[in-house]
């Protein structure tokens, strides 16, 4: 295509973005694992009014131009260390989603292992489950880091006797995760808090996919085992706004246990004609209206309204458990706590991907994971009128694999 020498009309322009849309996957119809986010639609209204309002606002403005942004942050965070229990002096920042605080964290622990040591050249370890997210590989890259990864336990939770078999001198960050994104499993944190503490050494809970609905569970009367800034040896934490926060893409959250930790978070730069250049983000703009939605979700929901949303999602994820298990030939993998479900043929009668292609052709976007092979949906209020279409579907698409045989061709790609 080459450049429009003239424009066109609003009316023709929007006309073709529709067409293009038309040939997306209906997410609104629950039919994407992952992706789009969904916890009302009293929540999903106020959140696109709260974007709308600050569309064109700048989170890199927020100390000069926008001190409404500024505000924002500092309440969205105070409530969020509220949230998480977090102790005296702990504190964090706003990020533009999973990956980055999860870079952002991997950074601050570096330059911190750096002045323990007196040794600015010192890279480092980190070691971490199979399970855990590649966004630590990512940091790991940028940095020039070593990533160990270890095998699970046949929980599919982290081995924590083997993660700490791998620790030696130049580890600078154990990592679990809350839940694991591949199985929705919550890691040992306490375990692995205990281990941090012996070792003296960074643990980092990856709650980018619990964080903002766990608590809510657990209000709901969910059993959620200990994961936040209350657990002693826990030095940092990563969760998004984005997913179970309900709130506009894209925003995330990273916090820090202790002061001296959170001193090495962010980016300062004074050789610049400029001046000086501050960020506590890599990216410098970030949309003022993601962080308008979040602050507007948590003042309008409120504890209580995220804990009905939780509950109302976690019955219906209950429900679909339950569907799964009366399907013949299969199971779920591991215990999930939340919103992750991944499910696979647990007598290895049925090549799962091959039932995936089948539900690809009624229409749903499959999930896979591929070791052990399964079906994965992370669920959210999207997913929940859909689950008696989708089992129906999937019940069928077994029985036709049972019944044709054959192998798959998919690969399991995020």
């Amino acid at each position: 295509m080459e450049f429009p020498v003239k424009g066109r009309e609003r009316a023709a322009v929007l006309e073709d973005l529709q067409m293009m849309r038309a040939h997306d996957a209906r997410w609104g119809e629950g039919r994407v694992p992952l992706f789009v986010f969904k916890g009302s639609d009293e929540a999903g209204a106020i959140a696109q009014d709260a974007f709308n309002l600050f569309f064109s606002e700048n989170a890199l403005g927020k100390n000069r131009a926008f001190p409404s942004l500024k505000r924002m942050e500092d309440e969205i965070i105070a409530m969020a260390l509220d949230l998480f229990n977090a102790p005296d002096g702990a504190t964090g920042f706003v990020s533009t989603g999973g990956s980055e605080s999860i870079i952002m964290a991997v950074q601050t622990a570096r330059d911190y292992a750096r002045d323990q040591r007196g040794d600015q050249a010192h890279r480092g370890n980190i070691v971490m489950p199979v399970s855990g997210h590649p966004a630590f590989d990512k940091a790991a890259r940028l940095m020039d880091l070593e990533v160990r990864r270890i095998a699970t336990g046949a929980d599919f939770r982290a081995d924590v006797a083997a993660m700490a078999d791998a620790l030696d001198d130049d580890t600078i960050m154990v990592v679990g995760s809350a839940p694991c994104f591949p199985f929705g499993v919550f890691d040992d944190i306490q375990g692995l808090g205990t281990l941090a503490r012996e070792r003296g050494v960074w643990l980092h809970v990856d709650a980018c996919v619990g964080g903002y609905l766990a608590p809510f569970a657990k209000d709901a009367g969910f059993d959620i085992p200990p994961f936040d800034l209350s657990v002693a040896g826990v030095a940092s934490m990563s969760a998004d706004l984005h997913k179970f926060g309900w709130a506009p893409k894209p925003i995330s959250t990273v916090f820090y246990t202790r002061p001296d930790y959170a001193a090495r978070h962010g980016f300062d730069f004074d050789g610049w004609p400029n001046g000086r250049f501050q960020t506590n983000t890599i990216v410098g703009t970030r949309a003022g209206g993601a962080i308008a939605g979040a602050w507007a979700l948590f003042q309008h929901l409120g504890r209580e309204g995220y804990s009905r949303i939780a509950r109302d999602l976690l019955d219906g994820i209950g429900r679909y458990r339950s569907g799964i298990e009366a399907i013949e030939g299969l199971s779920v993998v591991g215990e999930p706590l939340l919103s992750i479900v991944a499910v696979q043929s647990h007598d290895d009668a049925v090549d799962i991907f091959a039932v995936a292609e089948k539900m690809h052709e009624k229409g749903w976007v499959p999930g896979l994971v591929q070791r052990p092979k399964a079906l994965h949906r992370m669920m959210s209020m999207l997913h929940v009128p859909a689950i008696d279409a989708y089992l129906t579907d999937l019940d069928d698409a077994v029985k036709a694999v049972r019944a044709g045989g054959g192998a798959s061709a998919l690969k399991a790609t995020y």
